[in-house]
C-alpha cells in the first residue's frame, strides 16, 4: 500500500527520479540527495509506513535482513569508507522530516567528514531505583 501524497511512495512509482543502488519486493534504497557524507544512501520498504512504531513483525524481519546487503555494498564502493552509521529518526523531534519509514546509512571518512550525533552522558542524574523504574516501566509494555 502506498500514499499518493508521499515523496517516498513516488519515488518507490517512478513518478520522482532516484539514484537507486538496490531494489527488489520489500525495500528500494537509493542515494539522499543531500549527500551527507559522499554514498549516503536510504533504505525504505515499498510499502507505505510512518515509522518503526507501525512495523509488525514480518515488515520489519523482511526490511532489516536486506539493510546489512546494502550496508556493505555502500561500504565497499569506497575504500576511503571506514565505518558507517545507521540511522533512524521517528517523529518530527527526533528529527524525521518524511513520514515514510527509512534509515541512512551514512558513510564515515573520519571523525572529521561533518556528521556529527552527540549523545549527553546523564547518568549522574539517576540512581538505581531511578534505572529500575524506567526498567520496569518498558518491560511492562512489551507486546507478546
Amino acid at each position: 500500500m502506498l500514499d499518493d501524497n508521499c515523496i517516498f511512495c513516488k519515488i518507490i512509482k517512478g513518478e520522482i527520479p532516484s539514484y537507486t543502488v538496490y531494489e527488489d519486493d520489500e525495500v528500494k534504497a537509493f542515494l539522499d540527495i543531500s549527500q551527507g557524507t559522499p554514498g549516503h544512501t536510504l533504505v525504505i520498504p515499498k510499502t507505505h509506513v510512518p515509522d518503526i512504531f507501525a512495523y509488525d513483525e514480518d515488515l520489519a524481519q523482511r526490511v532489516f535482513a536486506r539493510i546489512p546487503k546494502i550496508a556493505r555494498a555502500v561500504r565497499d564502493s569506497n575504500p576511503d569508507i571506514i565505518a558507517m552509521n545507521i540511522v533512524n529518526n521517528n517523529g518530527e523531534v527526533a528529527y524525521q522530516s518524511v513520514f515514510h519509514s527509512h534509515f541512512h546509512l551514512v558513510p564515515r571518512y573520519s571523525d572529521h567528514d561533518d556528521f556529527k550525533m552527540i549523545f549527553k552522558d546523564n547518568s549522574n542524574q539517576y540512581n538505581d531505583a531511578a534505572y529500575q523504574q524506567i526498567q520496569q516501566h518498558i518491560i511492562d509494555h512489551l507486546e507478546a
